[in-house]
């Protein structure tokens, strides 16, 4: 196989992975790593998509969107309880 081929495969490939740790990235807790790990991918992939056209291109925005929504919305959850614990504790 020559190379361009192994690169779009690889890009390809990279996409399906940062869709899958994106949507892991939902996950309370345990999804921040995965959200983190879809925004490298997708770093990862946006290099390689100045050589070749990336098919897999929705899955990589996608799997960018649920990491992004994951991180803000567990953060804002956490957030919340924090406040909630201040508040409790005076009085």
């Amino acid at each position: 196989m020559n190379a361009t081929a192994e690169a779009k495969i690889r890009m390809l490939q990279n996409s399906l992975r940062c869709f899958t740790c994106g949507v892991l990235g939902l996950l309370p807790v345990i999804g921040l790593p995965f959200a983190v790990a879809a925004l490298v991918l997708s770093g990862k992939i946006r290099a390689d998509e100045k050589g070749f056209w990336n098919a897999g291109r929705p899955y990589q925005i996608w799997g960018v969107v649920f990491a992004i929504s994951g991180t803000l919305f567990w953060c804002f959850i956490a957030f919340l309880v924090l406040l909630s614990a201040v508040s409790q504790g005076g009085g």
